[in-house]
């Protein structure tokens, strides 16, 4: 890849991360003033520093050259001597103080979510049918209710030239909002109500975790309706066009959006958690994952993302990527690895099963320490499978 696209996709990841990290970075800045823990340093930017504003209350806002990032310092993270520390705060504000960037992260991630809903959209209306069933599959054994037009029972299992309508309540308009609603209910019997001949219904389709390679979860092809008006020299249909060739303009009020990007923000930690299964629960091939992706993937292999986006769908959906972007921010300093928000509280939840007893303060550091150390190793080497992968 041109190092020059390189460069453009990681200004554009930086461009997004920065501004999400000074909001998870304020969140803890906003939190441990309101309990009156004393707060050093808010850094924007990490060092050289560029310039330094020090309020009357001891607090120094420094502008940093590297805009990568920010920083909260507050006193006595882990020596509780001082009374202004956050050590020495109660045990329930400092856990309010350590997850406060988290809950930044996650209501910007809906704030993100409900303007992408406010603004009009194309949807795809070209349906979704049923193209190929593999024999054995879920879908080839669905159980089917309802009766043709005719008043026939239908035949079991889909077959090609369904029209798939709804599944598990989703109105499914286009194969993409297929795969999304499929893939949200992973590991269970899906309703789906299809179209058959004119007839409409019912389906009970198992949607499985680890499909044969070559499979999707259910086992099936799905492609939008088609009509041909030839064949081509080896027989195959030809002058084919879109049996629905329609679009509609979507959109929301605020008072639409916001409730909606809240369902959005939980269907995508679903979503997230079953992308997690399928790569790592073992088993066949995945359900849909390519076979050359990674597991993981560093700010590099992000920002490559970011600019394939880009350049595919344009600018729009970088406000659905941020809020993404956002919501991953959130969960992973969740995580009670030593020195993200989470480890530091993990601290807090041992004190309260000791009985209030706390860890000494210099060995906490050093594991605080140890951890910032391991996790910059694995970005490094992350970083380079990403670099390696992008150059080859």
């Amino acid at each position: 890849m041109d190092i020059l696209i390189i460069l453009r996709n990681l200004g554009l990841f930086l461009g997004i991360l920065f501004p999400l990290v000074i909001i998870h970075e304020l969140g803890h800045l906003i939190a441990a003033k309101a309990f009156g823990i004393k707060v050093l340093e808010f850094g924007v930017g990490f060092p050289p520093k560029a310039f330094t504003w020090t309020r009357r209350n001891g607090t120094a806002y420094t502008f940093n050259w590297l805009p990568i990032g920010g920083f909260v310092r507050l006193l006595g993270e882990e020596d509780p001597t001082d009374p202004g520390s956050l050590a020495a705060a109660p045990r329930w504000q400092r856990l309010i103080v350590m997850f406060a960037g988290v809950f930044m992260n996650l209501i910007f991630a809906v704030l993100l979510l409900a303007v992408g809903f406010m603004i009009p959209r194309e949807r795809a209306l070209s349906m979704a049918q049923v193209s190929e069933v593999a024999l054995g599959s879920p879908a080839a054994e669905a159980q089917i209710t309802g009766e043709m037009q005719d008043g026939r029972e239908p035949m079991q299992g889909l077959q090609p030239g369904d029209l798939i309508v709804r599944v598990e309540g989703h109105d499914i308009k286009n194969t993409e909002e297929l795969i999304y609603a499929n893939r949200l209910n992973l590991g269970e019997t899906q309703t789906w109500i299809i179209k058959r001949q004119g007839a409409e219904l019912e389906a009970k389709v198992y949607a499985r975790w680890h499909p044969p390679a070559g499979q999707g979860p259910t086992g099936i092809r799905v492609g939008a309706p088609v009509t041909c008006s030839g064949l081509d020299a080896s027989g195959e249909a030809a002058n084919c066009q879109l049996l629905y060739p329609f679009t509609e303009k979507v959109w929301y009020w605020p008072w639409e959006a916001l409730p909606k990007a809240v369902d959005t923000l939980g269907e995508i930690m679903i979503l997230t958690k079953n992308e997690l299964q399928v790569r790592f629960g073992g088993g066949g091939g995945g359900a849909g994952i390519g076979e050359d992706q990674p597991a993981f993937t560093g700010p590099v292999g992000i920002a490559d993302q970011t600019g394939a986006l880009v350049d595919e769908q344009g600018w729009r959906p970088l406000i659905e990527f941020a809020a993404l972007l956002s919501l991953n921010l959130g969960i992973f300093n969740a995580l009670p690895i030593p020195m993200l928000d989470g480890g530091r509280a993990l601290f807090v939840f041992i004190e309260i099963l000791r009985g209030g007893r706390r860890i000494a303060p210099e060995r906490e550091a050093l594991v605080h320490l140890t951890g910032f150390a391991l996790l910059m190793a694995g970005v490094l080497i992350v970083t380079w499978f990403d670099i390696t992968r992008l150059i080859s």
